[in-house]
């Protein structure tokens, strides 16, 4: 009776647990490009229950999505987008919508973070006033600049919410998206920065959605099903917090203020925050024609051309990790 106990329980586990497809499983024919096809060839794109054991939770995905770990979360930001070496340092992989193939043409995802920080509260989730967040962002933003561009990056031009903050209470799940613009060409396509935050018992899993302006629509519509996509281990959930648990220096504005960088917020302010957090957390390619920097706010930036462009790291004093 034991034995037959332990064969359901194994089963379950392993029913459970993640299923690895190939390329040629999930998208069909190889890139044509070789380098490329090389590439996709070592990734394993993953789907079923994904376990995040350093925030203590894991992703539930469907069909509609699939994971990268972190060593294929490296191929895709250096390999193939054009990051410099180390970009995935720090994270716990990406998703993707399972319609897009990482090198093709207007693909986007969403990269996985963790911050351990403590239990947010959400008590001023009805007080937060968000237009005055975005007021001072705005402030701090262009304050930060003649730093930024002293260090030798392009000045930034916060627009404004290309999605205004979601609180959703009963999930616990504060979402926004700013709207950037970087150098002083009004004609520059704009940046979006699309960032969820989903609030746990001990910490914070983010997710940093890496997609175009043009894209914007594509992202929000996936929101609703990325929300339900993680969920914490049990007695790990937010809810199931009891006083005397550590508690964040910040509340839901101090998370869309530091965005990525919540750690900064709370100790140094605002303007610290954008100081530091562009020249550490963002990502800055140098592509090889133009040798235009392009730091990346909270999230890493994909090339367009499809064979692998060189890029160049910039020196490390200036993109050490956050």
């Amino acid at each position: 009776m034991k034995l037959l106990v332990l064969f359901f329980a194994l089963f379950a586990s392993l029913s459970s647990t993640s299923q690895a497809a190939t390329y040629q499983e999930l998208f069909g024919k190889l890139p044509e490009n070789p380098e490329l096809a090389e590439i996709v060839k070592t990734i394993d794109f993953q789907q079923g229950k994904i376990d995040l054991p350093v925030a203590e939770a894991s992703l539930k995905l469907g069909k509609d999505f699939y994971y990268l770990g972190g060593e294929d979360t490296e191929k895709v930001l250096v390999k193939i987008w054009g990051n410099p070496p180390g970009a995935a340092n720090g994270t716990l992989g990406m998703i993707f919508p399972v319609q897009f193939a990482p090198e093709s043409q207007g693909a986007w995802g969403s990269i996985i973070t963790w911050d351990e920080e403590g239990h947010v509260s959400d008590d001023d989730a009805a007080a937060t006033n968000f237009d005055a967040v975005l007021a001072d962002l705005k402030q701090q933003t262009l304050d930060a600049n003649p730093e930024r561009t002293k260090e030798g990056y392009e000045p930034i031009t916060l627009v404004g919410w290309a999605s205004p903050p979601h609180y959703d209470r009963d999930r616990h799940v504060l979402h926004w998206a700013r709207d950037l613009l970087f150098g002083t060409d009004q004609a520059t396509p704009h940046t979006l920065n699309y960032q969820m935050r989903v609030l746990g018992r001990e910490g914070v899993v983010g997710l940093n959605f890496v997609a175009g302006m043009d894209q914007l629509e594509q992202v929000k519509q996936s929101i609703e099903p990325t929300m339900d996509i993680i969920a914490f281990n049990p007695g790990k959930a937010y809810d199931d917090y009891v006083e005397g648990d550590k508690l964040a220096a910040y509340g839901l504005g101090g998370l869309i203020a530091a965005g990525a960088g919540a750690k900064i917020a709370a100790k140094l302010g605002f303007l610290a925050i954008f100081l530091a957090f562009f020249k550490k957390a963002g990502v800055v390619v140098v592509l090889a024609l133009g040798a235009l920097l392009k730091p990346v706010l909270g999230l890493f930036r994909r090339k367009q051309p499809e064979p692998v462009a060189q890029t160049v790291a910039e020196p490390e004093n200036k993109d050490q990790d956050a």
